[in-house]
């Protein structure tokens, strides 16, 4: 049975693997993409996602749809960049021309108008902050109903998140840092929401052994356009910082396609709107029901990964 999907992300790397991987997903329709301006300049990232769809969408029939959400916390300059170097990958430029059009509507539109014309609940993969989602709940809040669930990559619930800037406590991940009203929107509803957080991926950190493995199968298209676009992220072999790489987005997409590979329990949660902890996301006995994945099958993860990019061949 094909499960229909929407995917809005925020143009990072990993963002735009996962776009590439969900369109080699048998028996899985994707029936819209939102690009928000967070984890890269957002110009670069929809060309990068309308050329993705045109080189390994096999025939997909889509438009990507640009946000205009705006952050409370921006993302730094520097991670950004990222999006201006994978809209140049030659991979994707090879045809010079782009036939994916963009999107007529806003990406909150876009997606608040799929899913009121839905006959059938949707999924919601959100990889980036869920900025978009809360904005048509706000404007249609009966869309609830048209959502099967929201997976989402964001939050966590270590004591230490992955975000080091001078306007907060260090407690917060950067997707729920981007927008933390947004995260209080979506928390407040009733949709299913299941959740990637940073301690998910702790065990598929983005090595030099993963990169080989991807640079000895170069052969085949799909994993030579993994690897160059991870080739983007630079390499901290000797001291892990806020910069350290683990597959967050991916881990999140490949979750989404075959739920085997990780283990999931059942949390309740709520997100702090207040400085210095806006953003941060916790536990608590009075917050809503999410299921967070806590564990990941390492092995069966990368196979999945090689299974789907060997499909373009």
């Amino acid at each position: 049975m094909t499960e229909k999907v929407y995917f809005n992300h925020d143009g990072g790397v990993d963002d735009l693997i996962s776009l590439f991987l969900l369109l080699q997903m048998e028996n899985v329709e994707l029936t819209g993409v939102g690009v928000v301006n967070a984890d890269s300049y957002v110009v670069p990232a929809v060309e990068a996602s309308r050329k993705i769809v045109d080189r390994f969408g096999q025939g997909a029939k889509l438009s990507i749809a640009t946000s205009n959400a705006r952050a409370a916390h921006p993302f730094p300059k520097e991670w950004r960049l990222a999006a201006y170097s994978e809209n140049a990958l030659p991979i994707l430029n090879e045809s010079g021309k782009i036939i994916t059009p963009n999107a007529s509507e806003p990406a909150h539109l876009d997606l608040l108008h799929k899913l009121q014309r839905a006959s059938n609940p949707i999924t919601l993969l959100f990889t980036g902050p869920l900025s978009d989602l809360a904005q048509a709940l706000q404007i249609d809040s009966s869309i609830e109903k048209k959502i099967k669930r929201l997976i989402w990559m964001g939050g966590t619930f270590l004591q230490k998140g992955n975000v080091a800037e001078p306007d907060c406590n260090g407690t917060q991940e950067w997707n729920a840092f981007w927008d933390p009203e947004a995260v209080k929107t979506v928390f407040n509803s009733s949709i299913p929401i299941d959740l990637v957080s940073l301690e998910s991926t702790n065990n598929v950190p983005l090595t030099q052994k993963i990169r080989q493995r991807w640079a000895s199968q170069r052969r085949y298209p799909g994993l030579d356009f993994i690897g160059n676009s991870y080739a983007f992220v630079p390499e901290l072999n000797f001291f892990e910082t806020n910069s350290t790489y683990y597959l967050w987005d991916v881990l999140t997409t490949c979750y989404f396609f075959d739920p085997s590979i990780v283990k999931t329990k059942e949390i309740k949660c709520d997100v702090k709107l207040e400085f210095p902890s806006d953003g941060q996301t916790f536990l608590t006995d009075n917050g809503r029901k999410a299921n967070l994945v806590y564990d990941v099958d390492h092995t069966k993860f990368f196979d999945l990964i090689d299974m789907l990019a060997k499909k373009t061949e």
